[in-house]
């Protein structure tokens, strides 16, 4: 098979084009000789090299050598605010870096689209082909391919809010679909096939991502179902395999009989329809801006999508329209006579508002018909769901585990760390006001045994083994995740109960969750396996030994360790010479009051008959062990909010472990001391947080109120 590094001859596309579609794209596939014949207006490319797996018709001076493409240099800055450290990585980094800064990237936008769409449909006469968005920059190691299949536009520009994020995750080539081309259903199918099984050759064992948005979801299916031996990923974005059930079909035939001259209307009227204007234009509105400010912005966003709204006139002709409707009736007939054979991981993203499309209806129909499934639905976007504010492409990926480099999802080495943009819509967004409300004081000991405030007391490099307490709901685990980042730049993986990655915990109609922002920020499900393997990578683990018997306790529990009576973890830590460091944390009856346990909802008949459900084939962590630890029951404990008080967190003096600790007495002695340790600082907390006098959230206002938020809230003194 041969090798080609194919660049786009100007004109491809117009003489009107080479400034914009030139300077964003790279063809990989499918040009027509007649295109590429003007071998003097040929321009070099700034990017890596597209690799394509057929013969392109270019000229010889539109291939580039590998030793002539540039590769911008590695940059290492603080970020804009001062709080982060962080690492860029450069177009040919193939490193996984923590909190990279992706927030000072350009946000494209449906104003983009539309502008870039209206070169990009020029008549060329040209076949269907692949291009490579430039802006997608280089990716990480062993990156996946990643096709992008279009909807009922056939542009290939669907993922433009997008490029960026995937194109570190993947090598991205997204279709693009001449405006009168006239290629059936089958045809289209058999095209991106043969990309496929070309490239299954080139590496059986690696995943195969199709990303379908709408029509190109029926293209994905109808792939997967011919082909379920190739390890395919598929994401599709309201599907249009629910075309016959759209409320716009009794309308289709008007269509057919609407005036040329009217046909430009069309496009305003399906605008109206296919998704949120203020979602869209959103998008590229910083979020750092005044709130007065993002209002302007807002609202000039708003006023320059209108006079460009007739280039969708251009995009979708009257011809070239009927054809589409009638290639969306023969795609989803196709498509769903062959759902049964479809063997591929699935990822469904749903509208609550398609007005398009029952998209809602139909993720819950094919969540029940394909075999690995699962759904992920937003109440409040359109049908134009990857152009709208909020649908973070790449983040949705990663925090619902479907991002893998091979045939086996790894938790350790298919794990992509977190973005700055991630961290601050996460830690400075979700869970800002919790953070606000709670404002811990971290506490840590160093090795002369002297407390600060501060992490100081944490050892800089791993791997290290956090292991403490429980609070109530895991309430904890938030604030303390999120200041590793802060203070130490180091993320924090969590051993987390494995039910938060089965299907349990999906149905038809899930909405992203601060489950998924646990996935997100680390958490693997805890195994043998993992724990090893996270070791091994010298990383920072967070383990409870009382899990979520520790995590669901009774009432009168709190603070009371649920740990079994052997020292599972030791021995492992010792093994990979791992710095054990114990901590407490207590705050959780300050924030709120445990009204209906476990004991109190067994004694209602349908509580017990749900929980007993839900329970029944669940994984048991420490199935065979005595005492309290055993069981743990999931269930969800009923709280009462409290006025907040604060949370307090103390990390123990660590201490280093070394492989010659094997033997069983030994480690148990060490694993009782570590106990006792997080006892004696649980009495530390209890007893220093009322000499606090900022233990109220009002003396905490009052104090941000008179010397400024961003300045540091006093404790108790050490």
């Amino acid at each position: 098979m041969s090798t080609s590094i194919a660049l786009l001859a100007d004109g491809v596309y117009g003489p009107c084009s080479r400034r914009q579609v030139l300077s964003r794209f790279c063809v990989v596939g499918g040009i027509s000789e007649s295109t590429s014949s003007d071998k003097g207006r040929i321009r070099r490319l700034r990017t890596r090299a597209v690799v394509s797996s057929e013969p392109i018709g270019v000229t010889s001076e539109s291939v580039i050598k590998k030793e002539e493409i540039l590769v911008p240099k590695i940059v290492e800055r603080g970020s804009s605010d001062g709080k982060y450290s962080i690492v860029e990585t450069s177009a040919g980094s193939r490193e996984t870096t923590l909190l990279i800064d992706d927030t000072c990237y350009k946000t494209d936008s449906v104003k983009d689209y539309l502008d870039f769409s209206k070169d990009l449909v020029r008549p060329d006469g040209g076949p269907i082909r692949w291009f490579c968005p430039v802006e997608c920059g280089d990716h990480v190691k062993d990156a996946p391919l990643l096709l992008f299949l279009p909807g009922t536009d056939g542009t290939g520009l669907g993922l433009i809010t997008h490029h960026r994020a995937l194109g570190r995750m993947f090598e991205v080539r997204c279709m693009h679909i001449p405006i009168f081309d006239r290629t059936p259903f089958e045809g289209l199918v058999k095209f991106v096939e043969e990309m496929v099984q070309s490239e299954y050759k080139l590496c059986p064992n690696k995943p195969i991502y199709l990303v379908g948005d709408s029509f190109g979801g029926c293209l994905a299916l109808a792939v997967a179902a011919r082909n379920p031996t190739i390890d395919l990923v598929l994401i599709l974005s309201n599907p249009a395999t629910s075309f016959p059930k759209s409320p716009l079909w009794p309308f289709l035939p008007l269509l057919e009989s609407i005036p040329d001259q009217l046909h430009i209307a069309v496009p305003y009227l399906l605008s109206m329809v296919m998704g949120d204007p203020v979602k869209m234009a959103l998008v590229d509105v910083e979020e750092q801006l005044p709130f007065l400010d993002s209002i302007n912005q807002l609202s000039e966003n708003l006023v320059s999508l209108l006079p460009r709204l007739s280039v969708l006139a251009d995009i979708i002709p009257k011809e070239t329209l009927l054809w589409k409707l009638k290639l969306l009736k023969s795609a989803s007939s196709y498509t769903n006579s062959r759902l049964h054979a479809v063997k591929a991981d699935v990822l469904v993203l749903a509208s609550g508002k398609d007005n398009l499309l029952p998209s809602r209806d139909e993720a819950e129909r094919l969540w029940h018909i394909l075999p690995d499934c699962k759904v992920r639905y937003f109440k409040d976007n359109g049908h134009t769901l990857l152009m709208e504010d909020g649908i973070h492409l790449a983040t949705i990926i990663k925090s619902t585990s479907m991002y893998r480099r091979s045939r086996r999802f790894d938790y350790v080495m298919d794990y992509l760390p977190p973005t700055l943009s991630e961290f601050r819509k996460v830690y400075d967004g979700d869970y800002g006001w919790f953070q606000q409300a709670i404002s811990p004081v971290m506490l840590s000991t160093l090795k002369d045994g002297s407390i600060v405030r501060s992490l100081a007391g944490i050892p800089e490099e791993g791997p290290v083994l956090l292991v403490g307490y429980h609070m109530l709901m895991g309430l904890e685990m938030y604030s303390l995740v999120g200041e590793f980042l802060r203070q130490k730049n180091v993320l924090v993986r969590g051993l987390a109960h494995p039910t938060l990655f089965s299907r349990k915990m999906e149905n038809a109609r899930t909405e992203p969750s601060s489950v998924e922002n646990i996935k997100l920020f680390g958490a693997v499900p805890v195994t043998p396996t993992n724990f090893f393997r996270l070791l091994s990578t010298k990383s920072f683990v967070l383990l409870y030994p009382g899990g979520a018997r520790e995590a669901l306790h009774r009432k009168g529990e709190a603070y009371k360790l649920f740990w079994p009576e052997q020292s599972e973890f030791v021995r492992m830590a010792a093994r990979f010479r791992a710095t054990i460091v114990p901590f407490a944390a207590v705050g959780e009856d300050d924030v709120a009051e445990l009204v209906i346990d476990y004991n109190d909802q067994m004694s209602f008949p349908v509580t017990k008959q749900w929980i007993e459900e839900f329970n029944e084939n669940a994984i048991k962590i420490r199935a065979g062990a005595s005492g309290e630890v055993e069981n743990e029951a999931l269930h969800l404990p009923g709280l009462l909010p409290k006025v907040p008080g604060r949370f307090y967190y103390f990390f123990g003096k660590p201490i280093e472990t070394s492989t010659g600790l094997t033997d069983k007495e030994e480690a148990h002695s060490l694993y009782l001391h570590i106990k006792s340790d997080v006892e004696r600082m649980f009495e530390y907390l209890i007893k220093k947080r009322d000499e606090d006098p900022y233990r109220s959230i009002v003396q905490r206002s009052i104090f941000q109120a008179t010397w400024g938020s961003d300045r540091e809230i006093p404790t108790f003194e050490l």
